[in-house]
């Protein structure tokens, strides 16, 4: 009766049945996967909820790709951040997830691949399959900072590939793309009339980033699309507004909005009264923003620090994001540690195989908890990895 887009296998996995079992028990859990920033405790200014009363938000102009007023807002926020673009190339979404739909309706057919990096977050699994699409994928290297290996990249496409994905700062790794690998990728593009599609959705959260840092915009030889939102650059998730912007050789660009135009038309999903209010929900969110930062950092730090003091333990570098990778003695597999981790300590976390790391033993944290909520769960972590 239902297709093949959804699973047939809905069954939760162990660590979540252990979890729901821990909750139901009583148990006060230190949740150190928590990547929603409205549930830390950060200080929200009440001009956000204003912004949505705007008279004009009660008028329906449906535009395909979004108000002018609100695209010309954004694409001053990326120009702002380094990253020019006409705002004639900027597309509203309700989220990154539904830009990424859009991206693959307009590129692929049924059948079609696209390239994503591994490690990275498993929701390319569930967007591909719900538009018909295949994964392959395309390894990220570690050798004290994470690299694209161009040789496996270009060795992974097929004549059907139609988009190379790029995340960056990539979730869990925290690493970001630079120029050397974005020039190499982009000639790749070029040359096999590939789209190369950047996720840069954690792009305001710099920590620790190499100087070649690159931005997918930077680069003119290929079709090109930039990812972003209001979910991450102003921690504001439940306002459902991301966007699309398109570079490359202008030809490429025109055909791909022309086509574009008509996807966006089909679905309107962007609330009016959200993009009305997009300029003061960005000028907001800076001071959300600053603060995400400031804890992502202190988050960072502290985990740095109380690593220090266990050997076996160690934290791979981050440049960026609101992860943070902790390879662990590989003394038994990462389920066993994270289900004991819970069980015995209450701390939740993320064993490293739900992100496709190619081997164990490596456990993925959120940094957006509370410092000090932080700084115990993950001293428990360290200390029952090293036991």
């Amino acid at each position: 009766m239902f297709s093949t887009r959804t699973p047939s296998d809905l069954a939760p996995n162990r660590l979540t049945l252990a979890e729901q079992a821990a909750r139901a028990a009583g148990a006060r859990l230190i949740d150190l996967t928590e990547t929603n920033p409205t549930r830390v405790g950060l200080d929200y200014p009440g001009r956000i909820a204003a912004a949505l009363a705007a008279p004009e938000a009660l008028a329906y102009h449906p535009r395909p790709f979004g108000l002018p007023a609100a695209r010309e807002r954004v694409a001053a926020e990326l120009a702002a951040a380094g990253a020019p673009v006409d705002p004639s190339r900027v597309i509203l979404t309700a989220s990154t997830s539904e830009a990424y739909a859009y991206l693959f309706k307009l590129l692929c057919d049924p059948g079609d691949d696209v390239l994503v990096p591994v490690p990275s977050y498993p929701l390319f699994e569930h967007l591909t399959r719900l538009e018909l699409v295949a994964v392959r994928q395309y390894p990220l290297d570690f050798h004290g900072a994470w690299s694209i290996d161009a040789h496996a990249v270009e060795a992974a496409v097929t004549p059907r590939t139609r988009a190379i994905l790029v995340v960056s700062p990539n979730n869990p790794t925290g690493s970001v793309v630079t120029r050397g690998d974005l020039a190499s990728l982009a000639g790749l593009c070029a040359s096999r009339g590939i789209a190369l599609v950047g996720d840069e959705v954690f792009c305001d959260y710099l920590v620790d980033p190499r100087p070649d840092r690159a931005r997918v915009l930077d680069q003119q030889d290929a079709l090109t699309f930039s990812l972003g939102g209001l979910s991450k650059s102003a921690g504001l998730p439940q306002m459902k507004l991301g966007w699309i912007a398109a570079g490359g050789p202008a030809p490429l660009v025109e055909a791909a909005l022309a086509r574009l135009e008509i996807v966006c038309d089909t679905f309107l999903s962007v609330s009016t009264p959200v993009q009305c209010a997009a300029g003061a929900l960005i000028e907001a969110g800076r001071e959300v923003r600053a603060q995400i930062l400031e804890r992502v950092t202190t988050n960072l730090r502290g985990l740095q620090a109380l690593a220090a003091a266990h050997p076996a333990c160690s934290v791979l570098r981050v440049e960026g994001g609101w992860s943070a990778v902790v390879r662990v003695p590989a003394t038994r597999t990462e389920e066993s540690l994270v289900l004991d981790l819970l069980e015995r300590d209450h701390v939740l976390a993320h064993p490293g195989y739900f992100f496709d790391f190619p081997h164990e033993a490596f456990v993925v944290v959120s940094l957006l908890p509370p410092p000090a909520e932080f700084r115990e769960g993950a001293a428990r972590l360290l200390a029952r990895a090293s036991a």
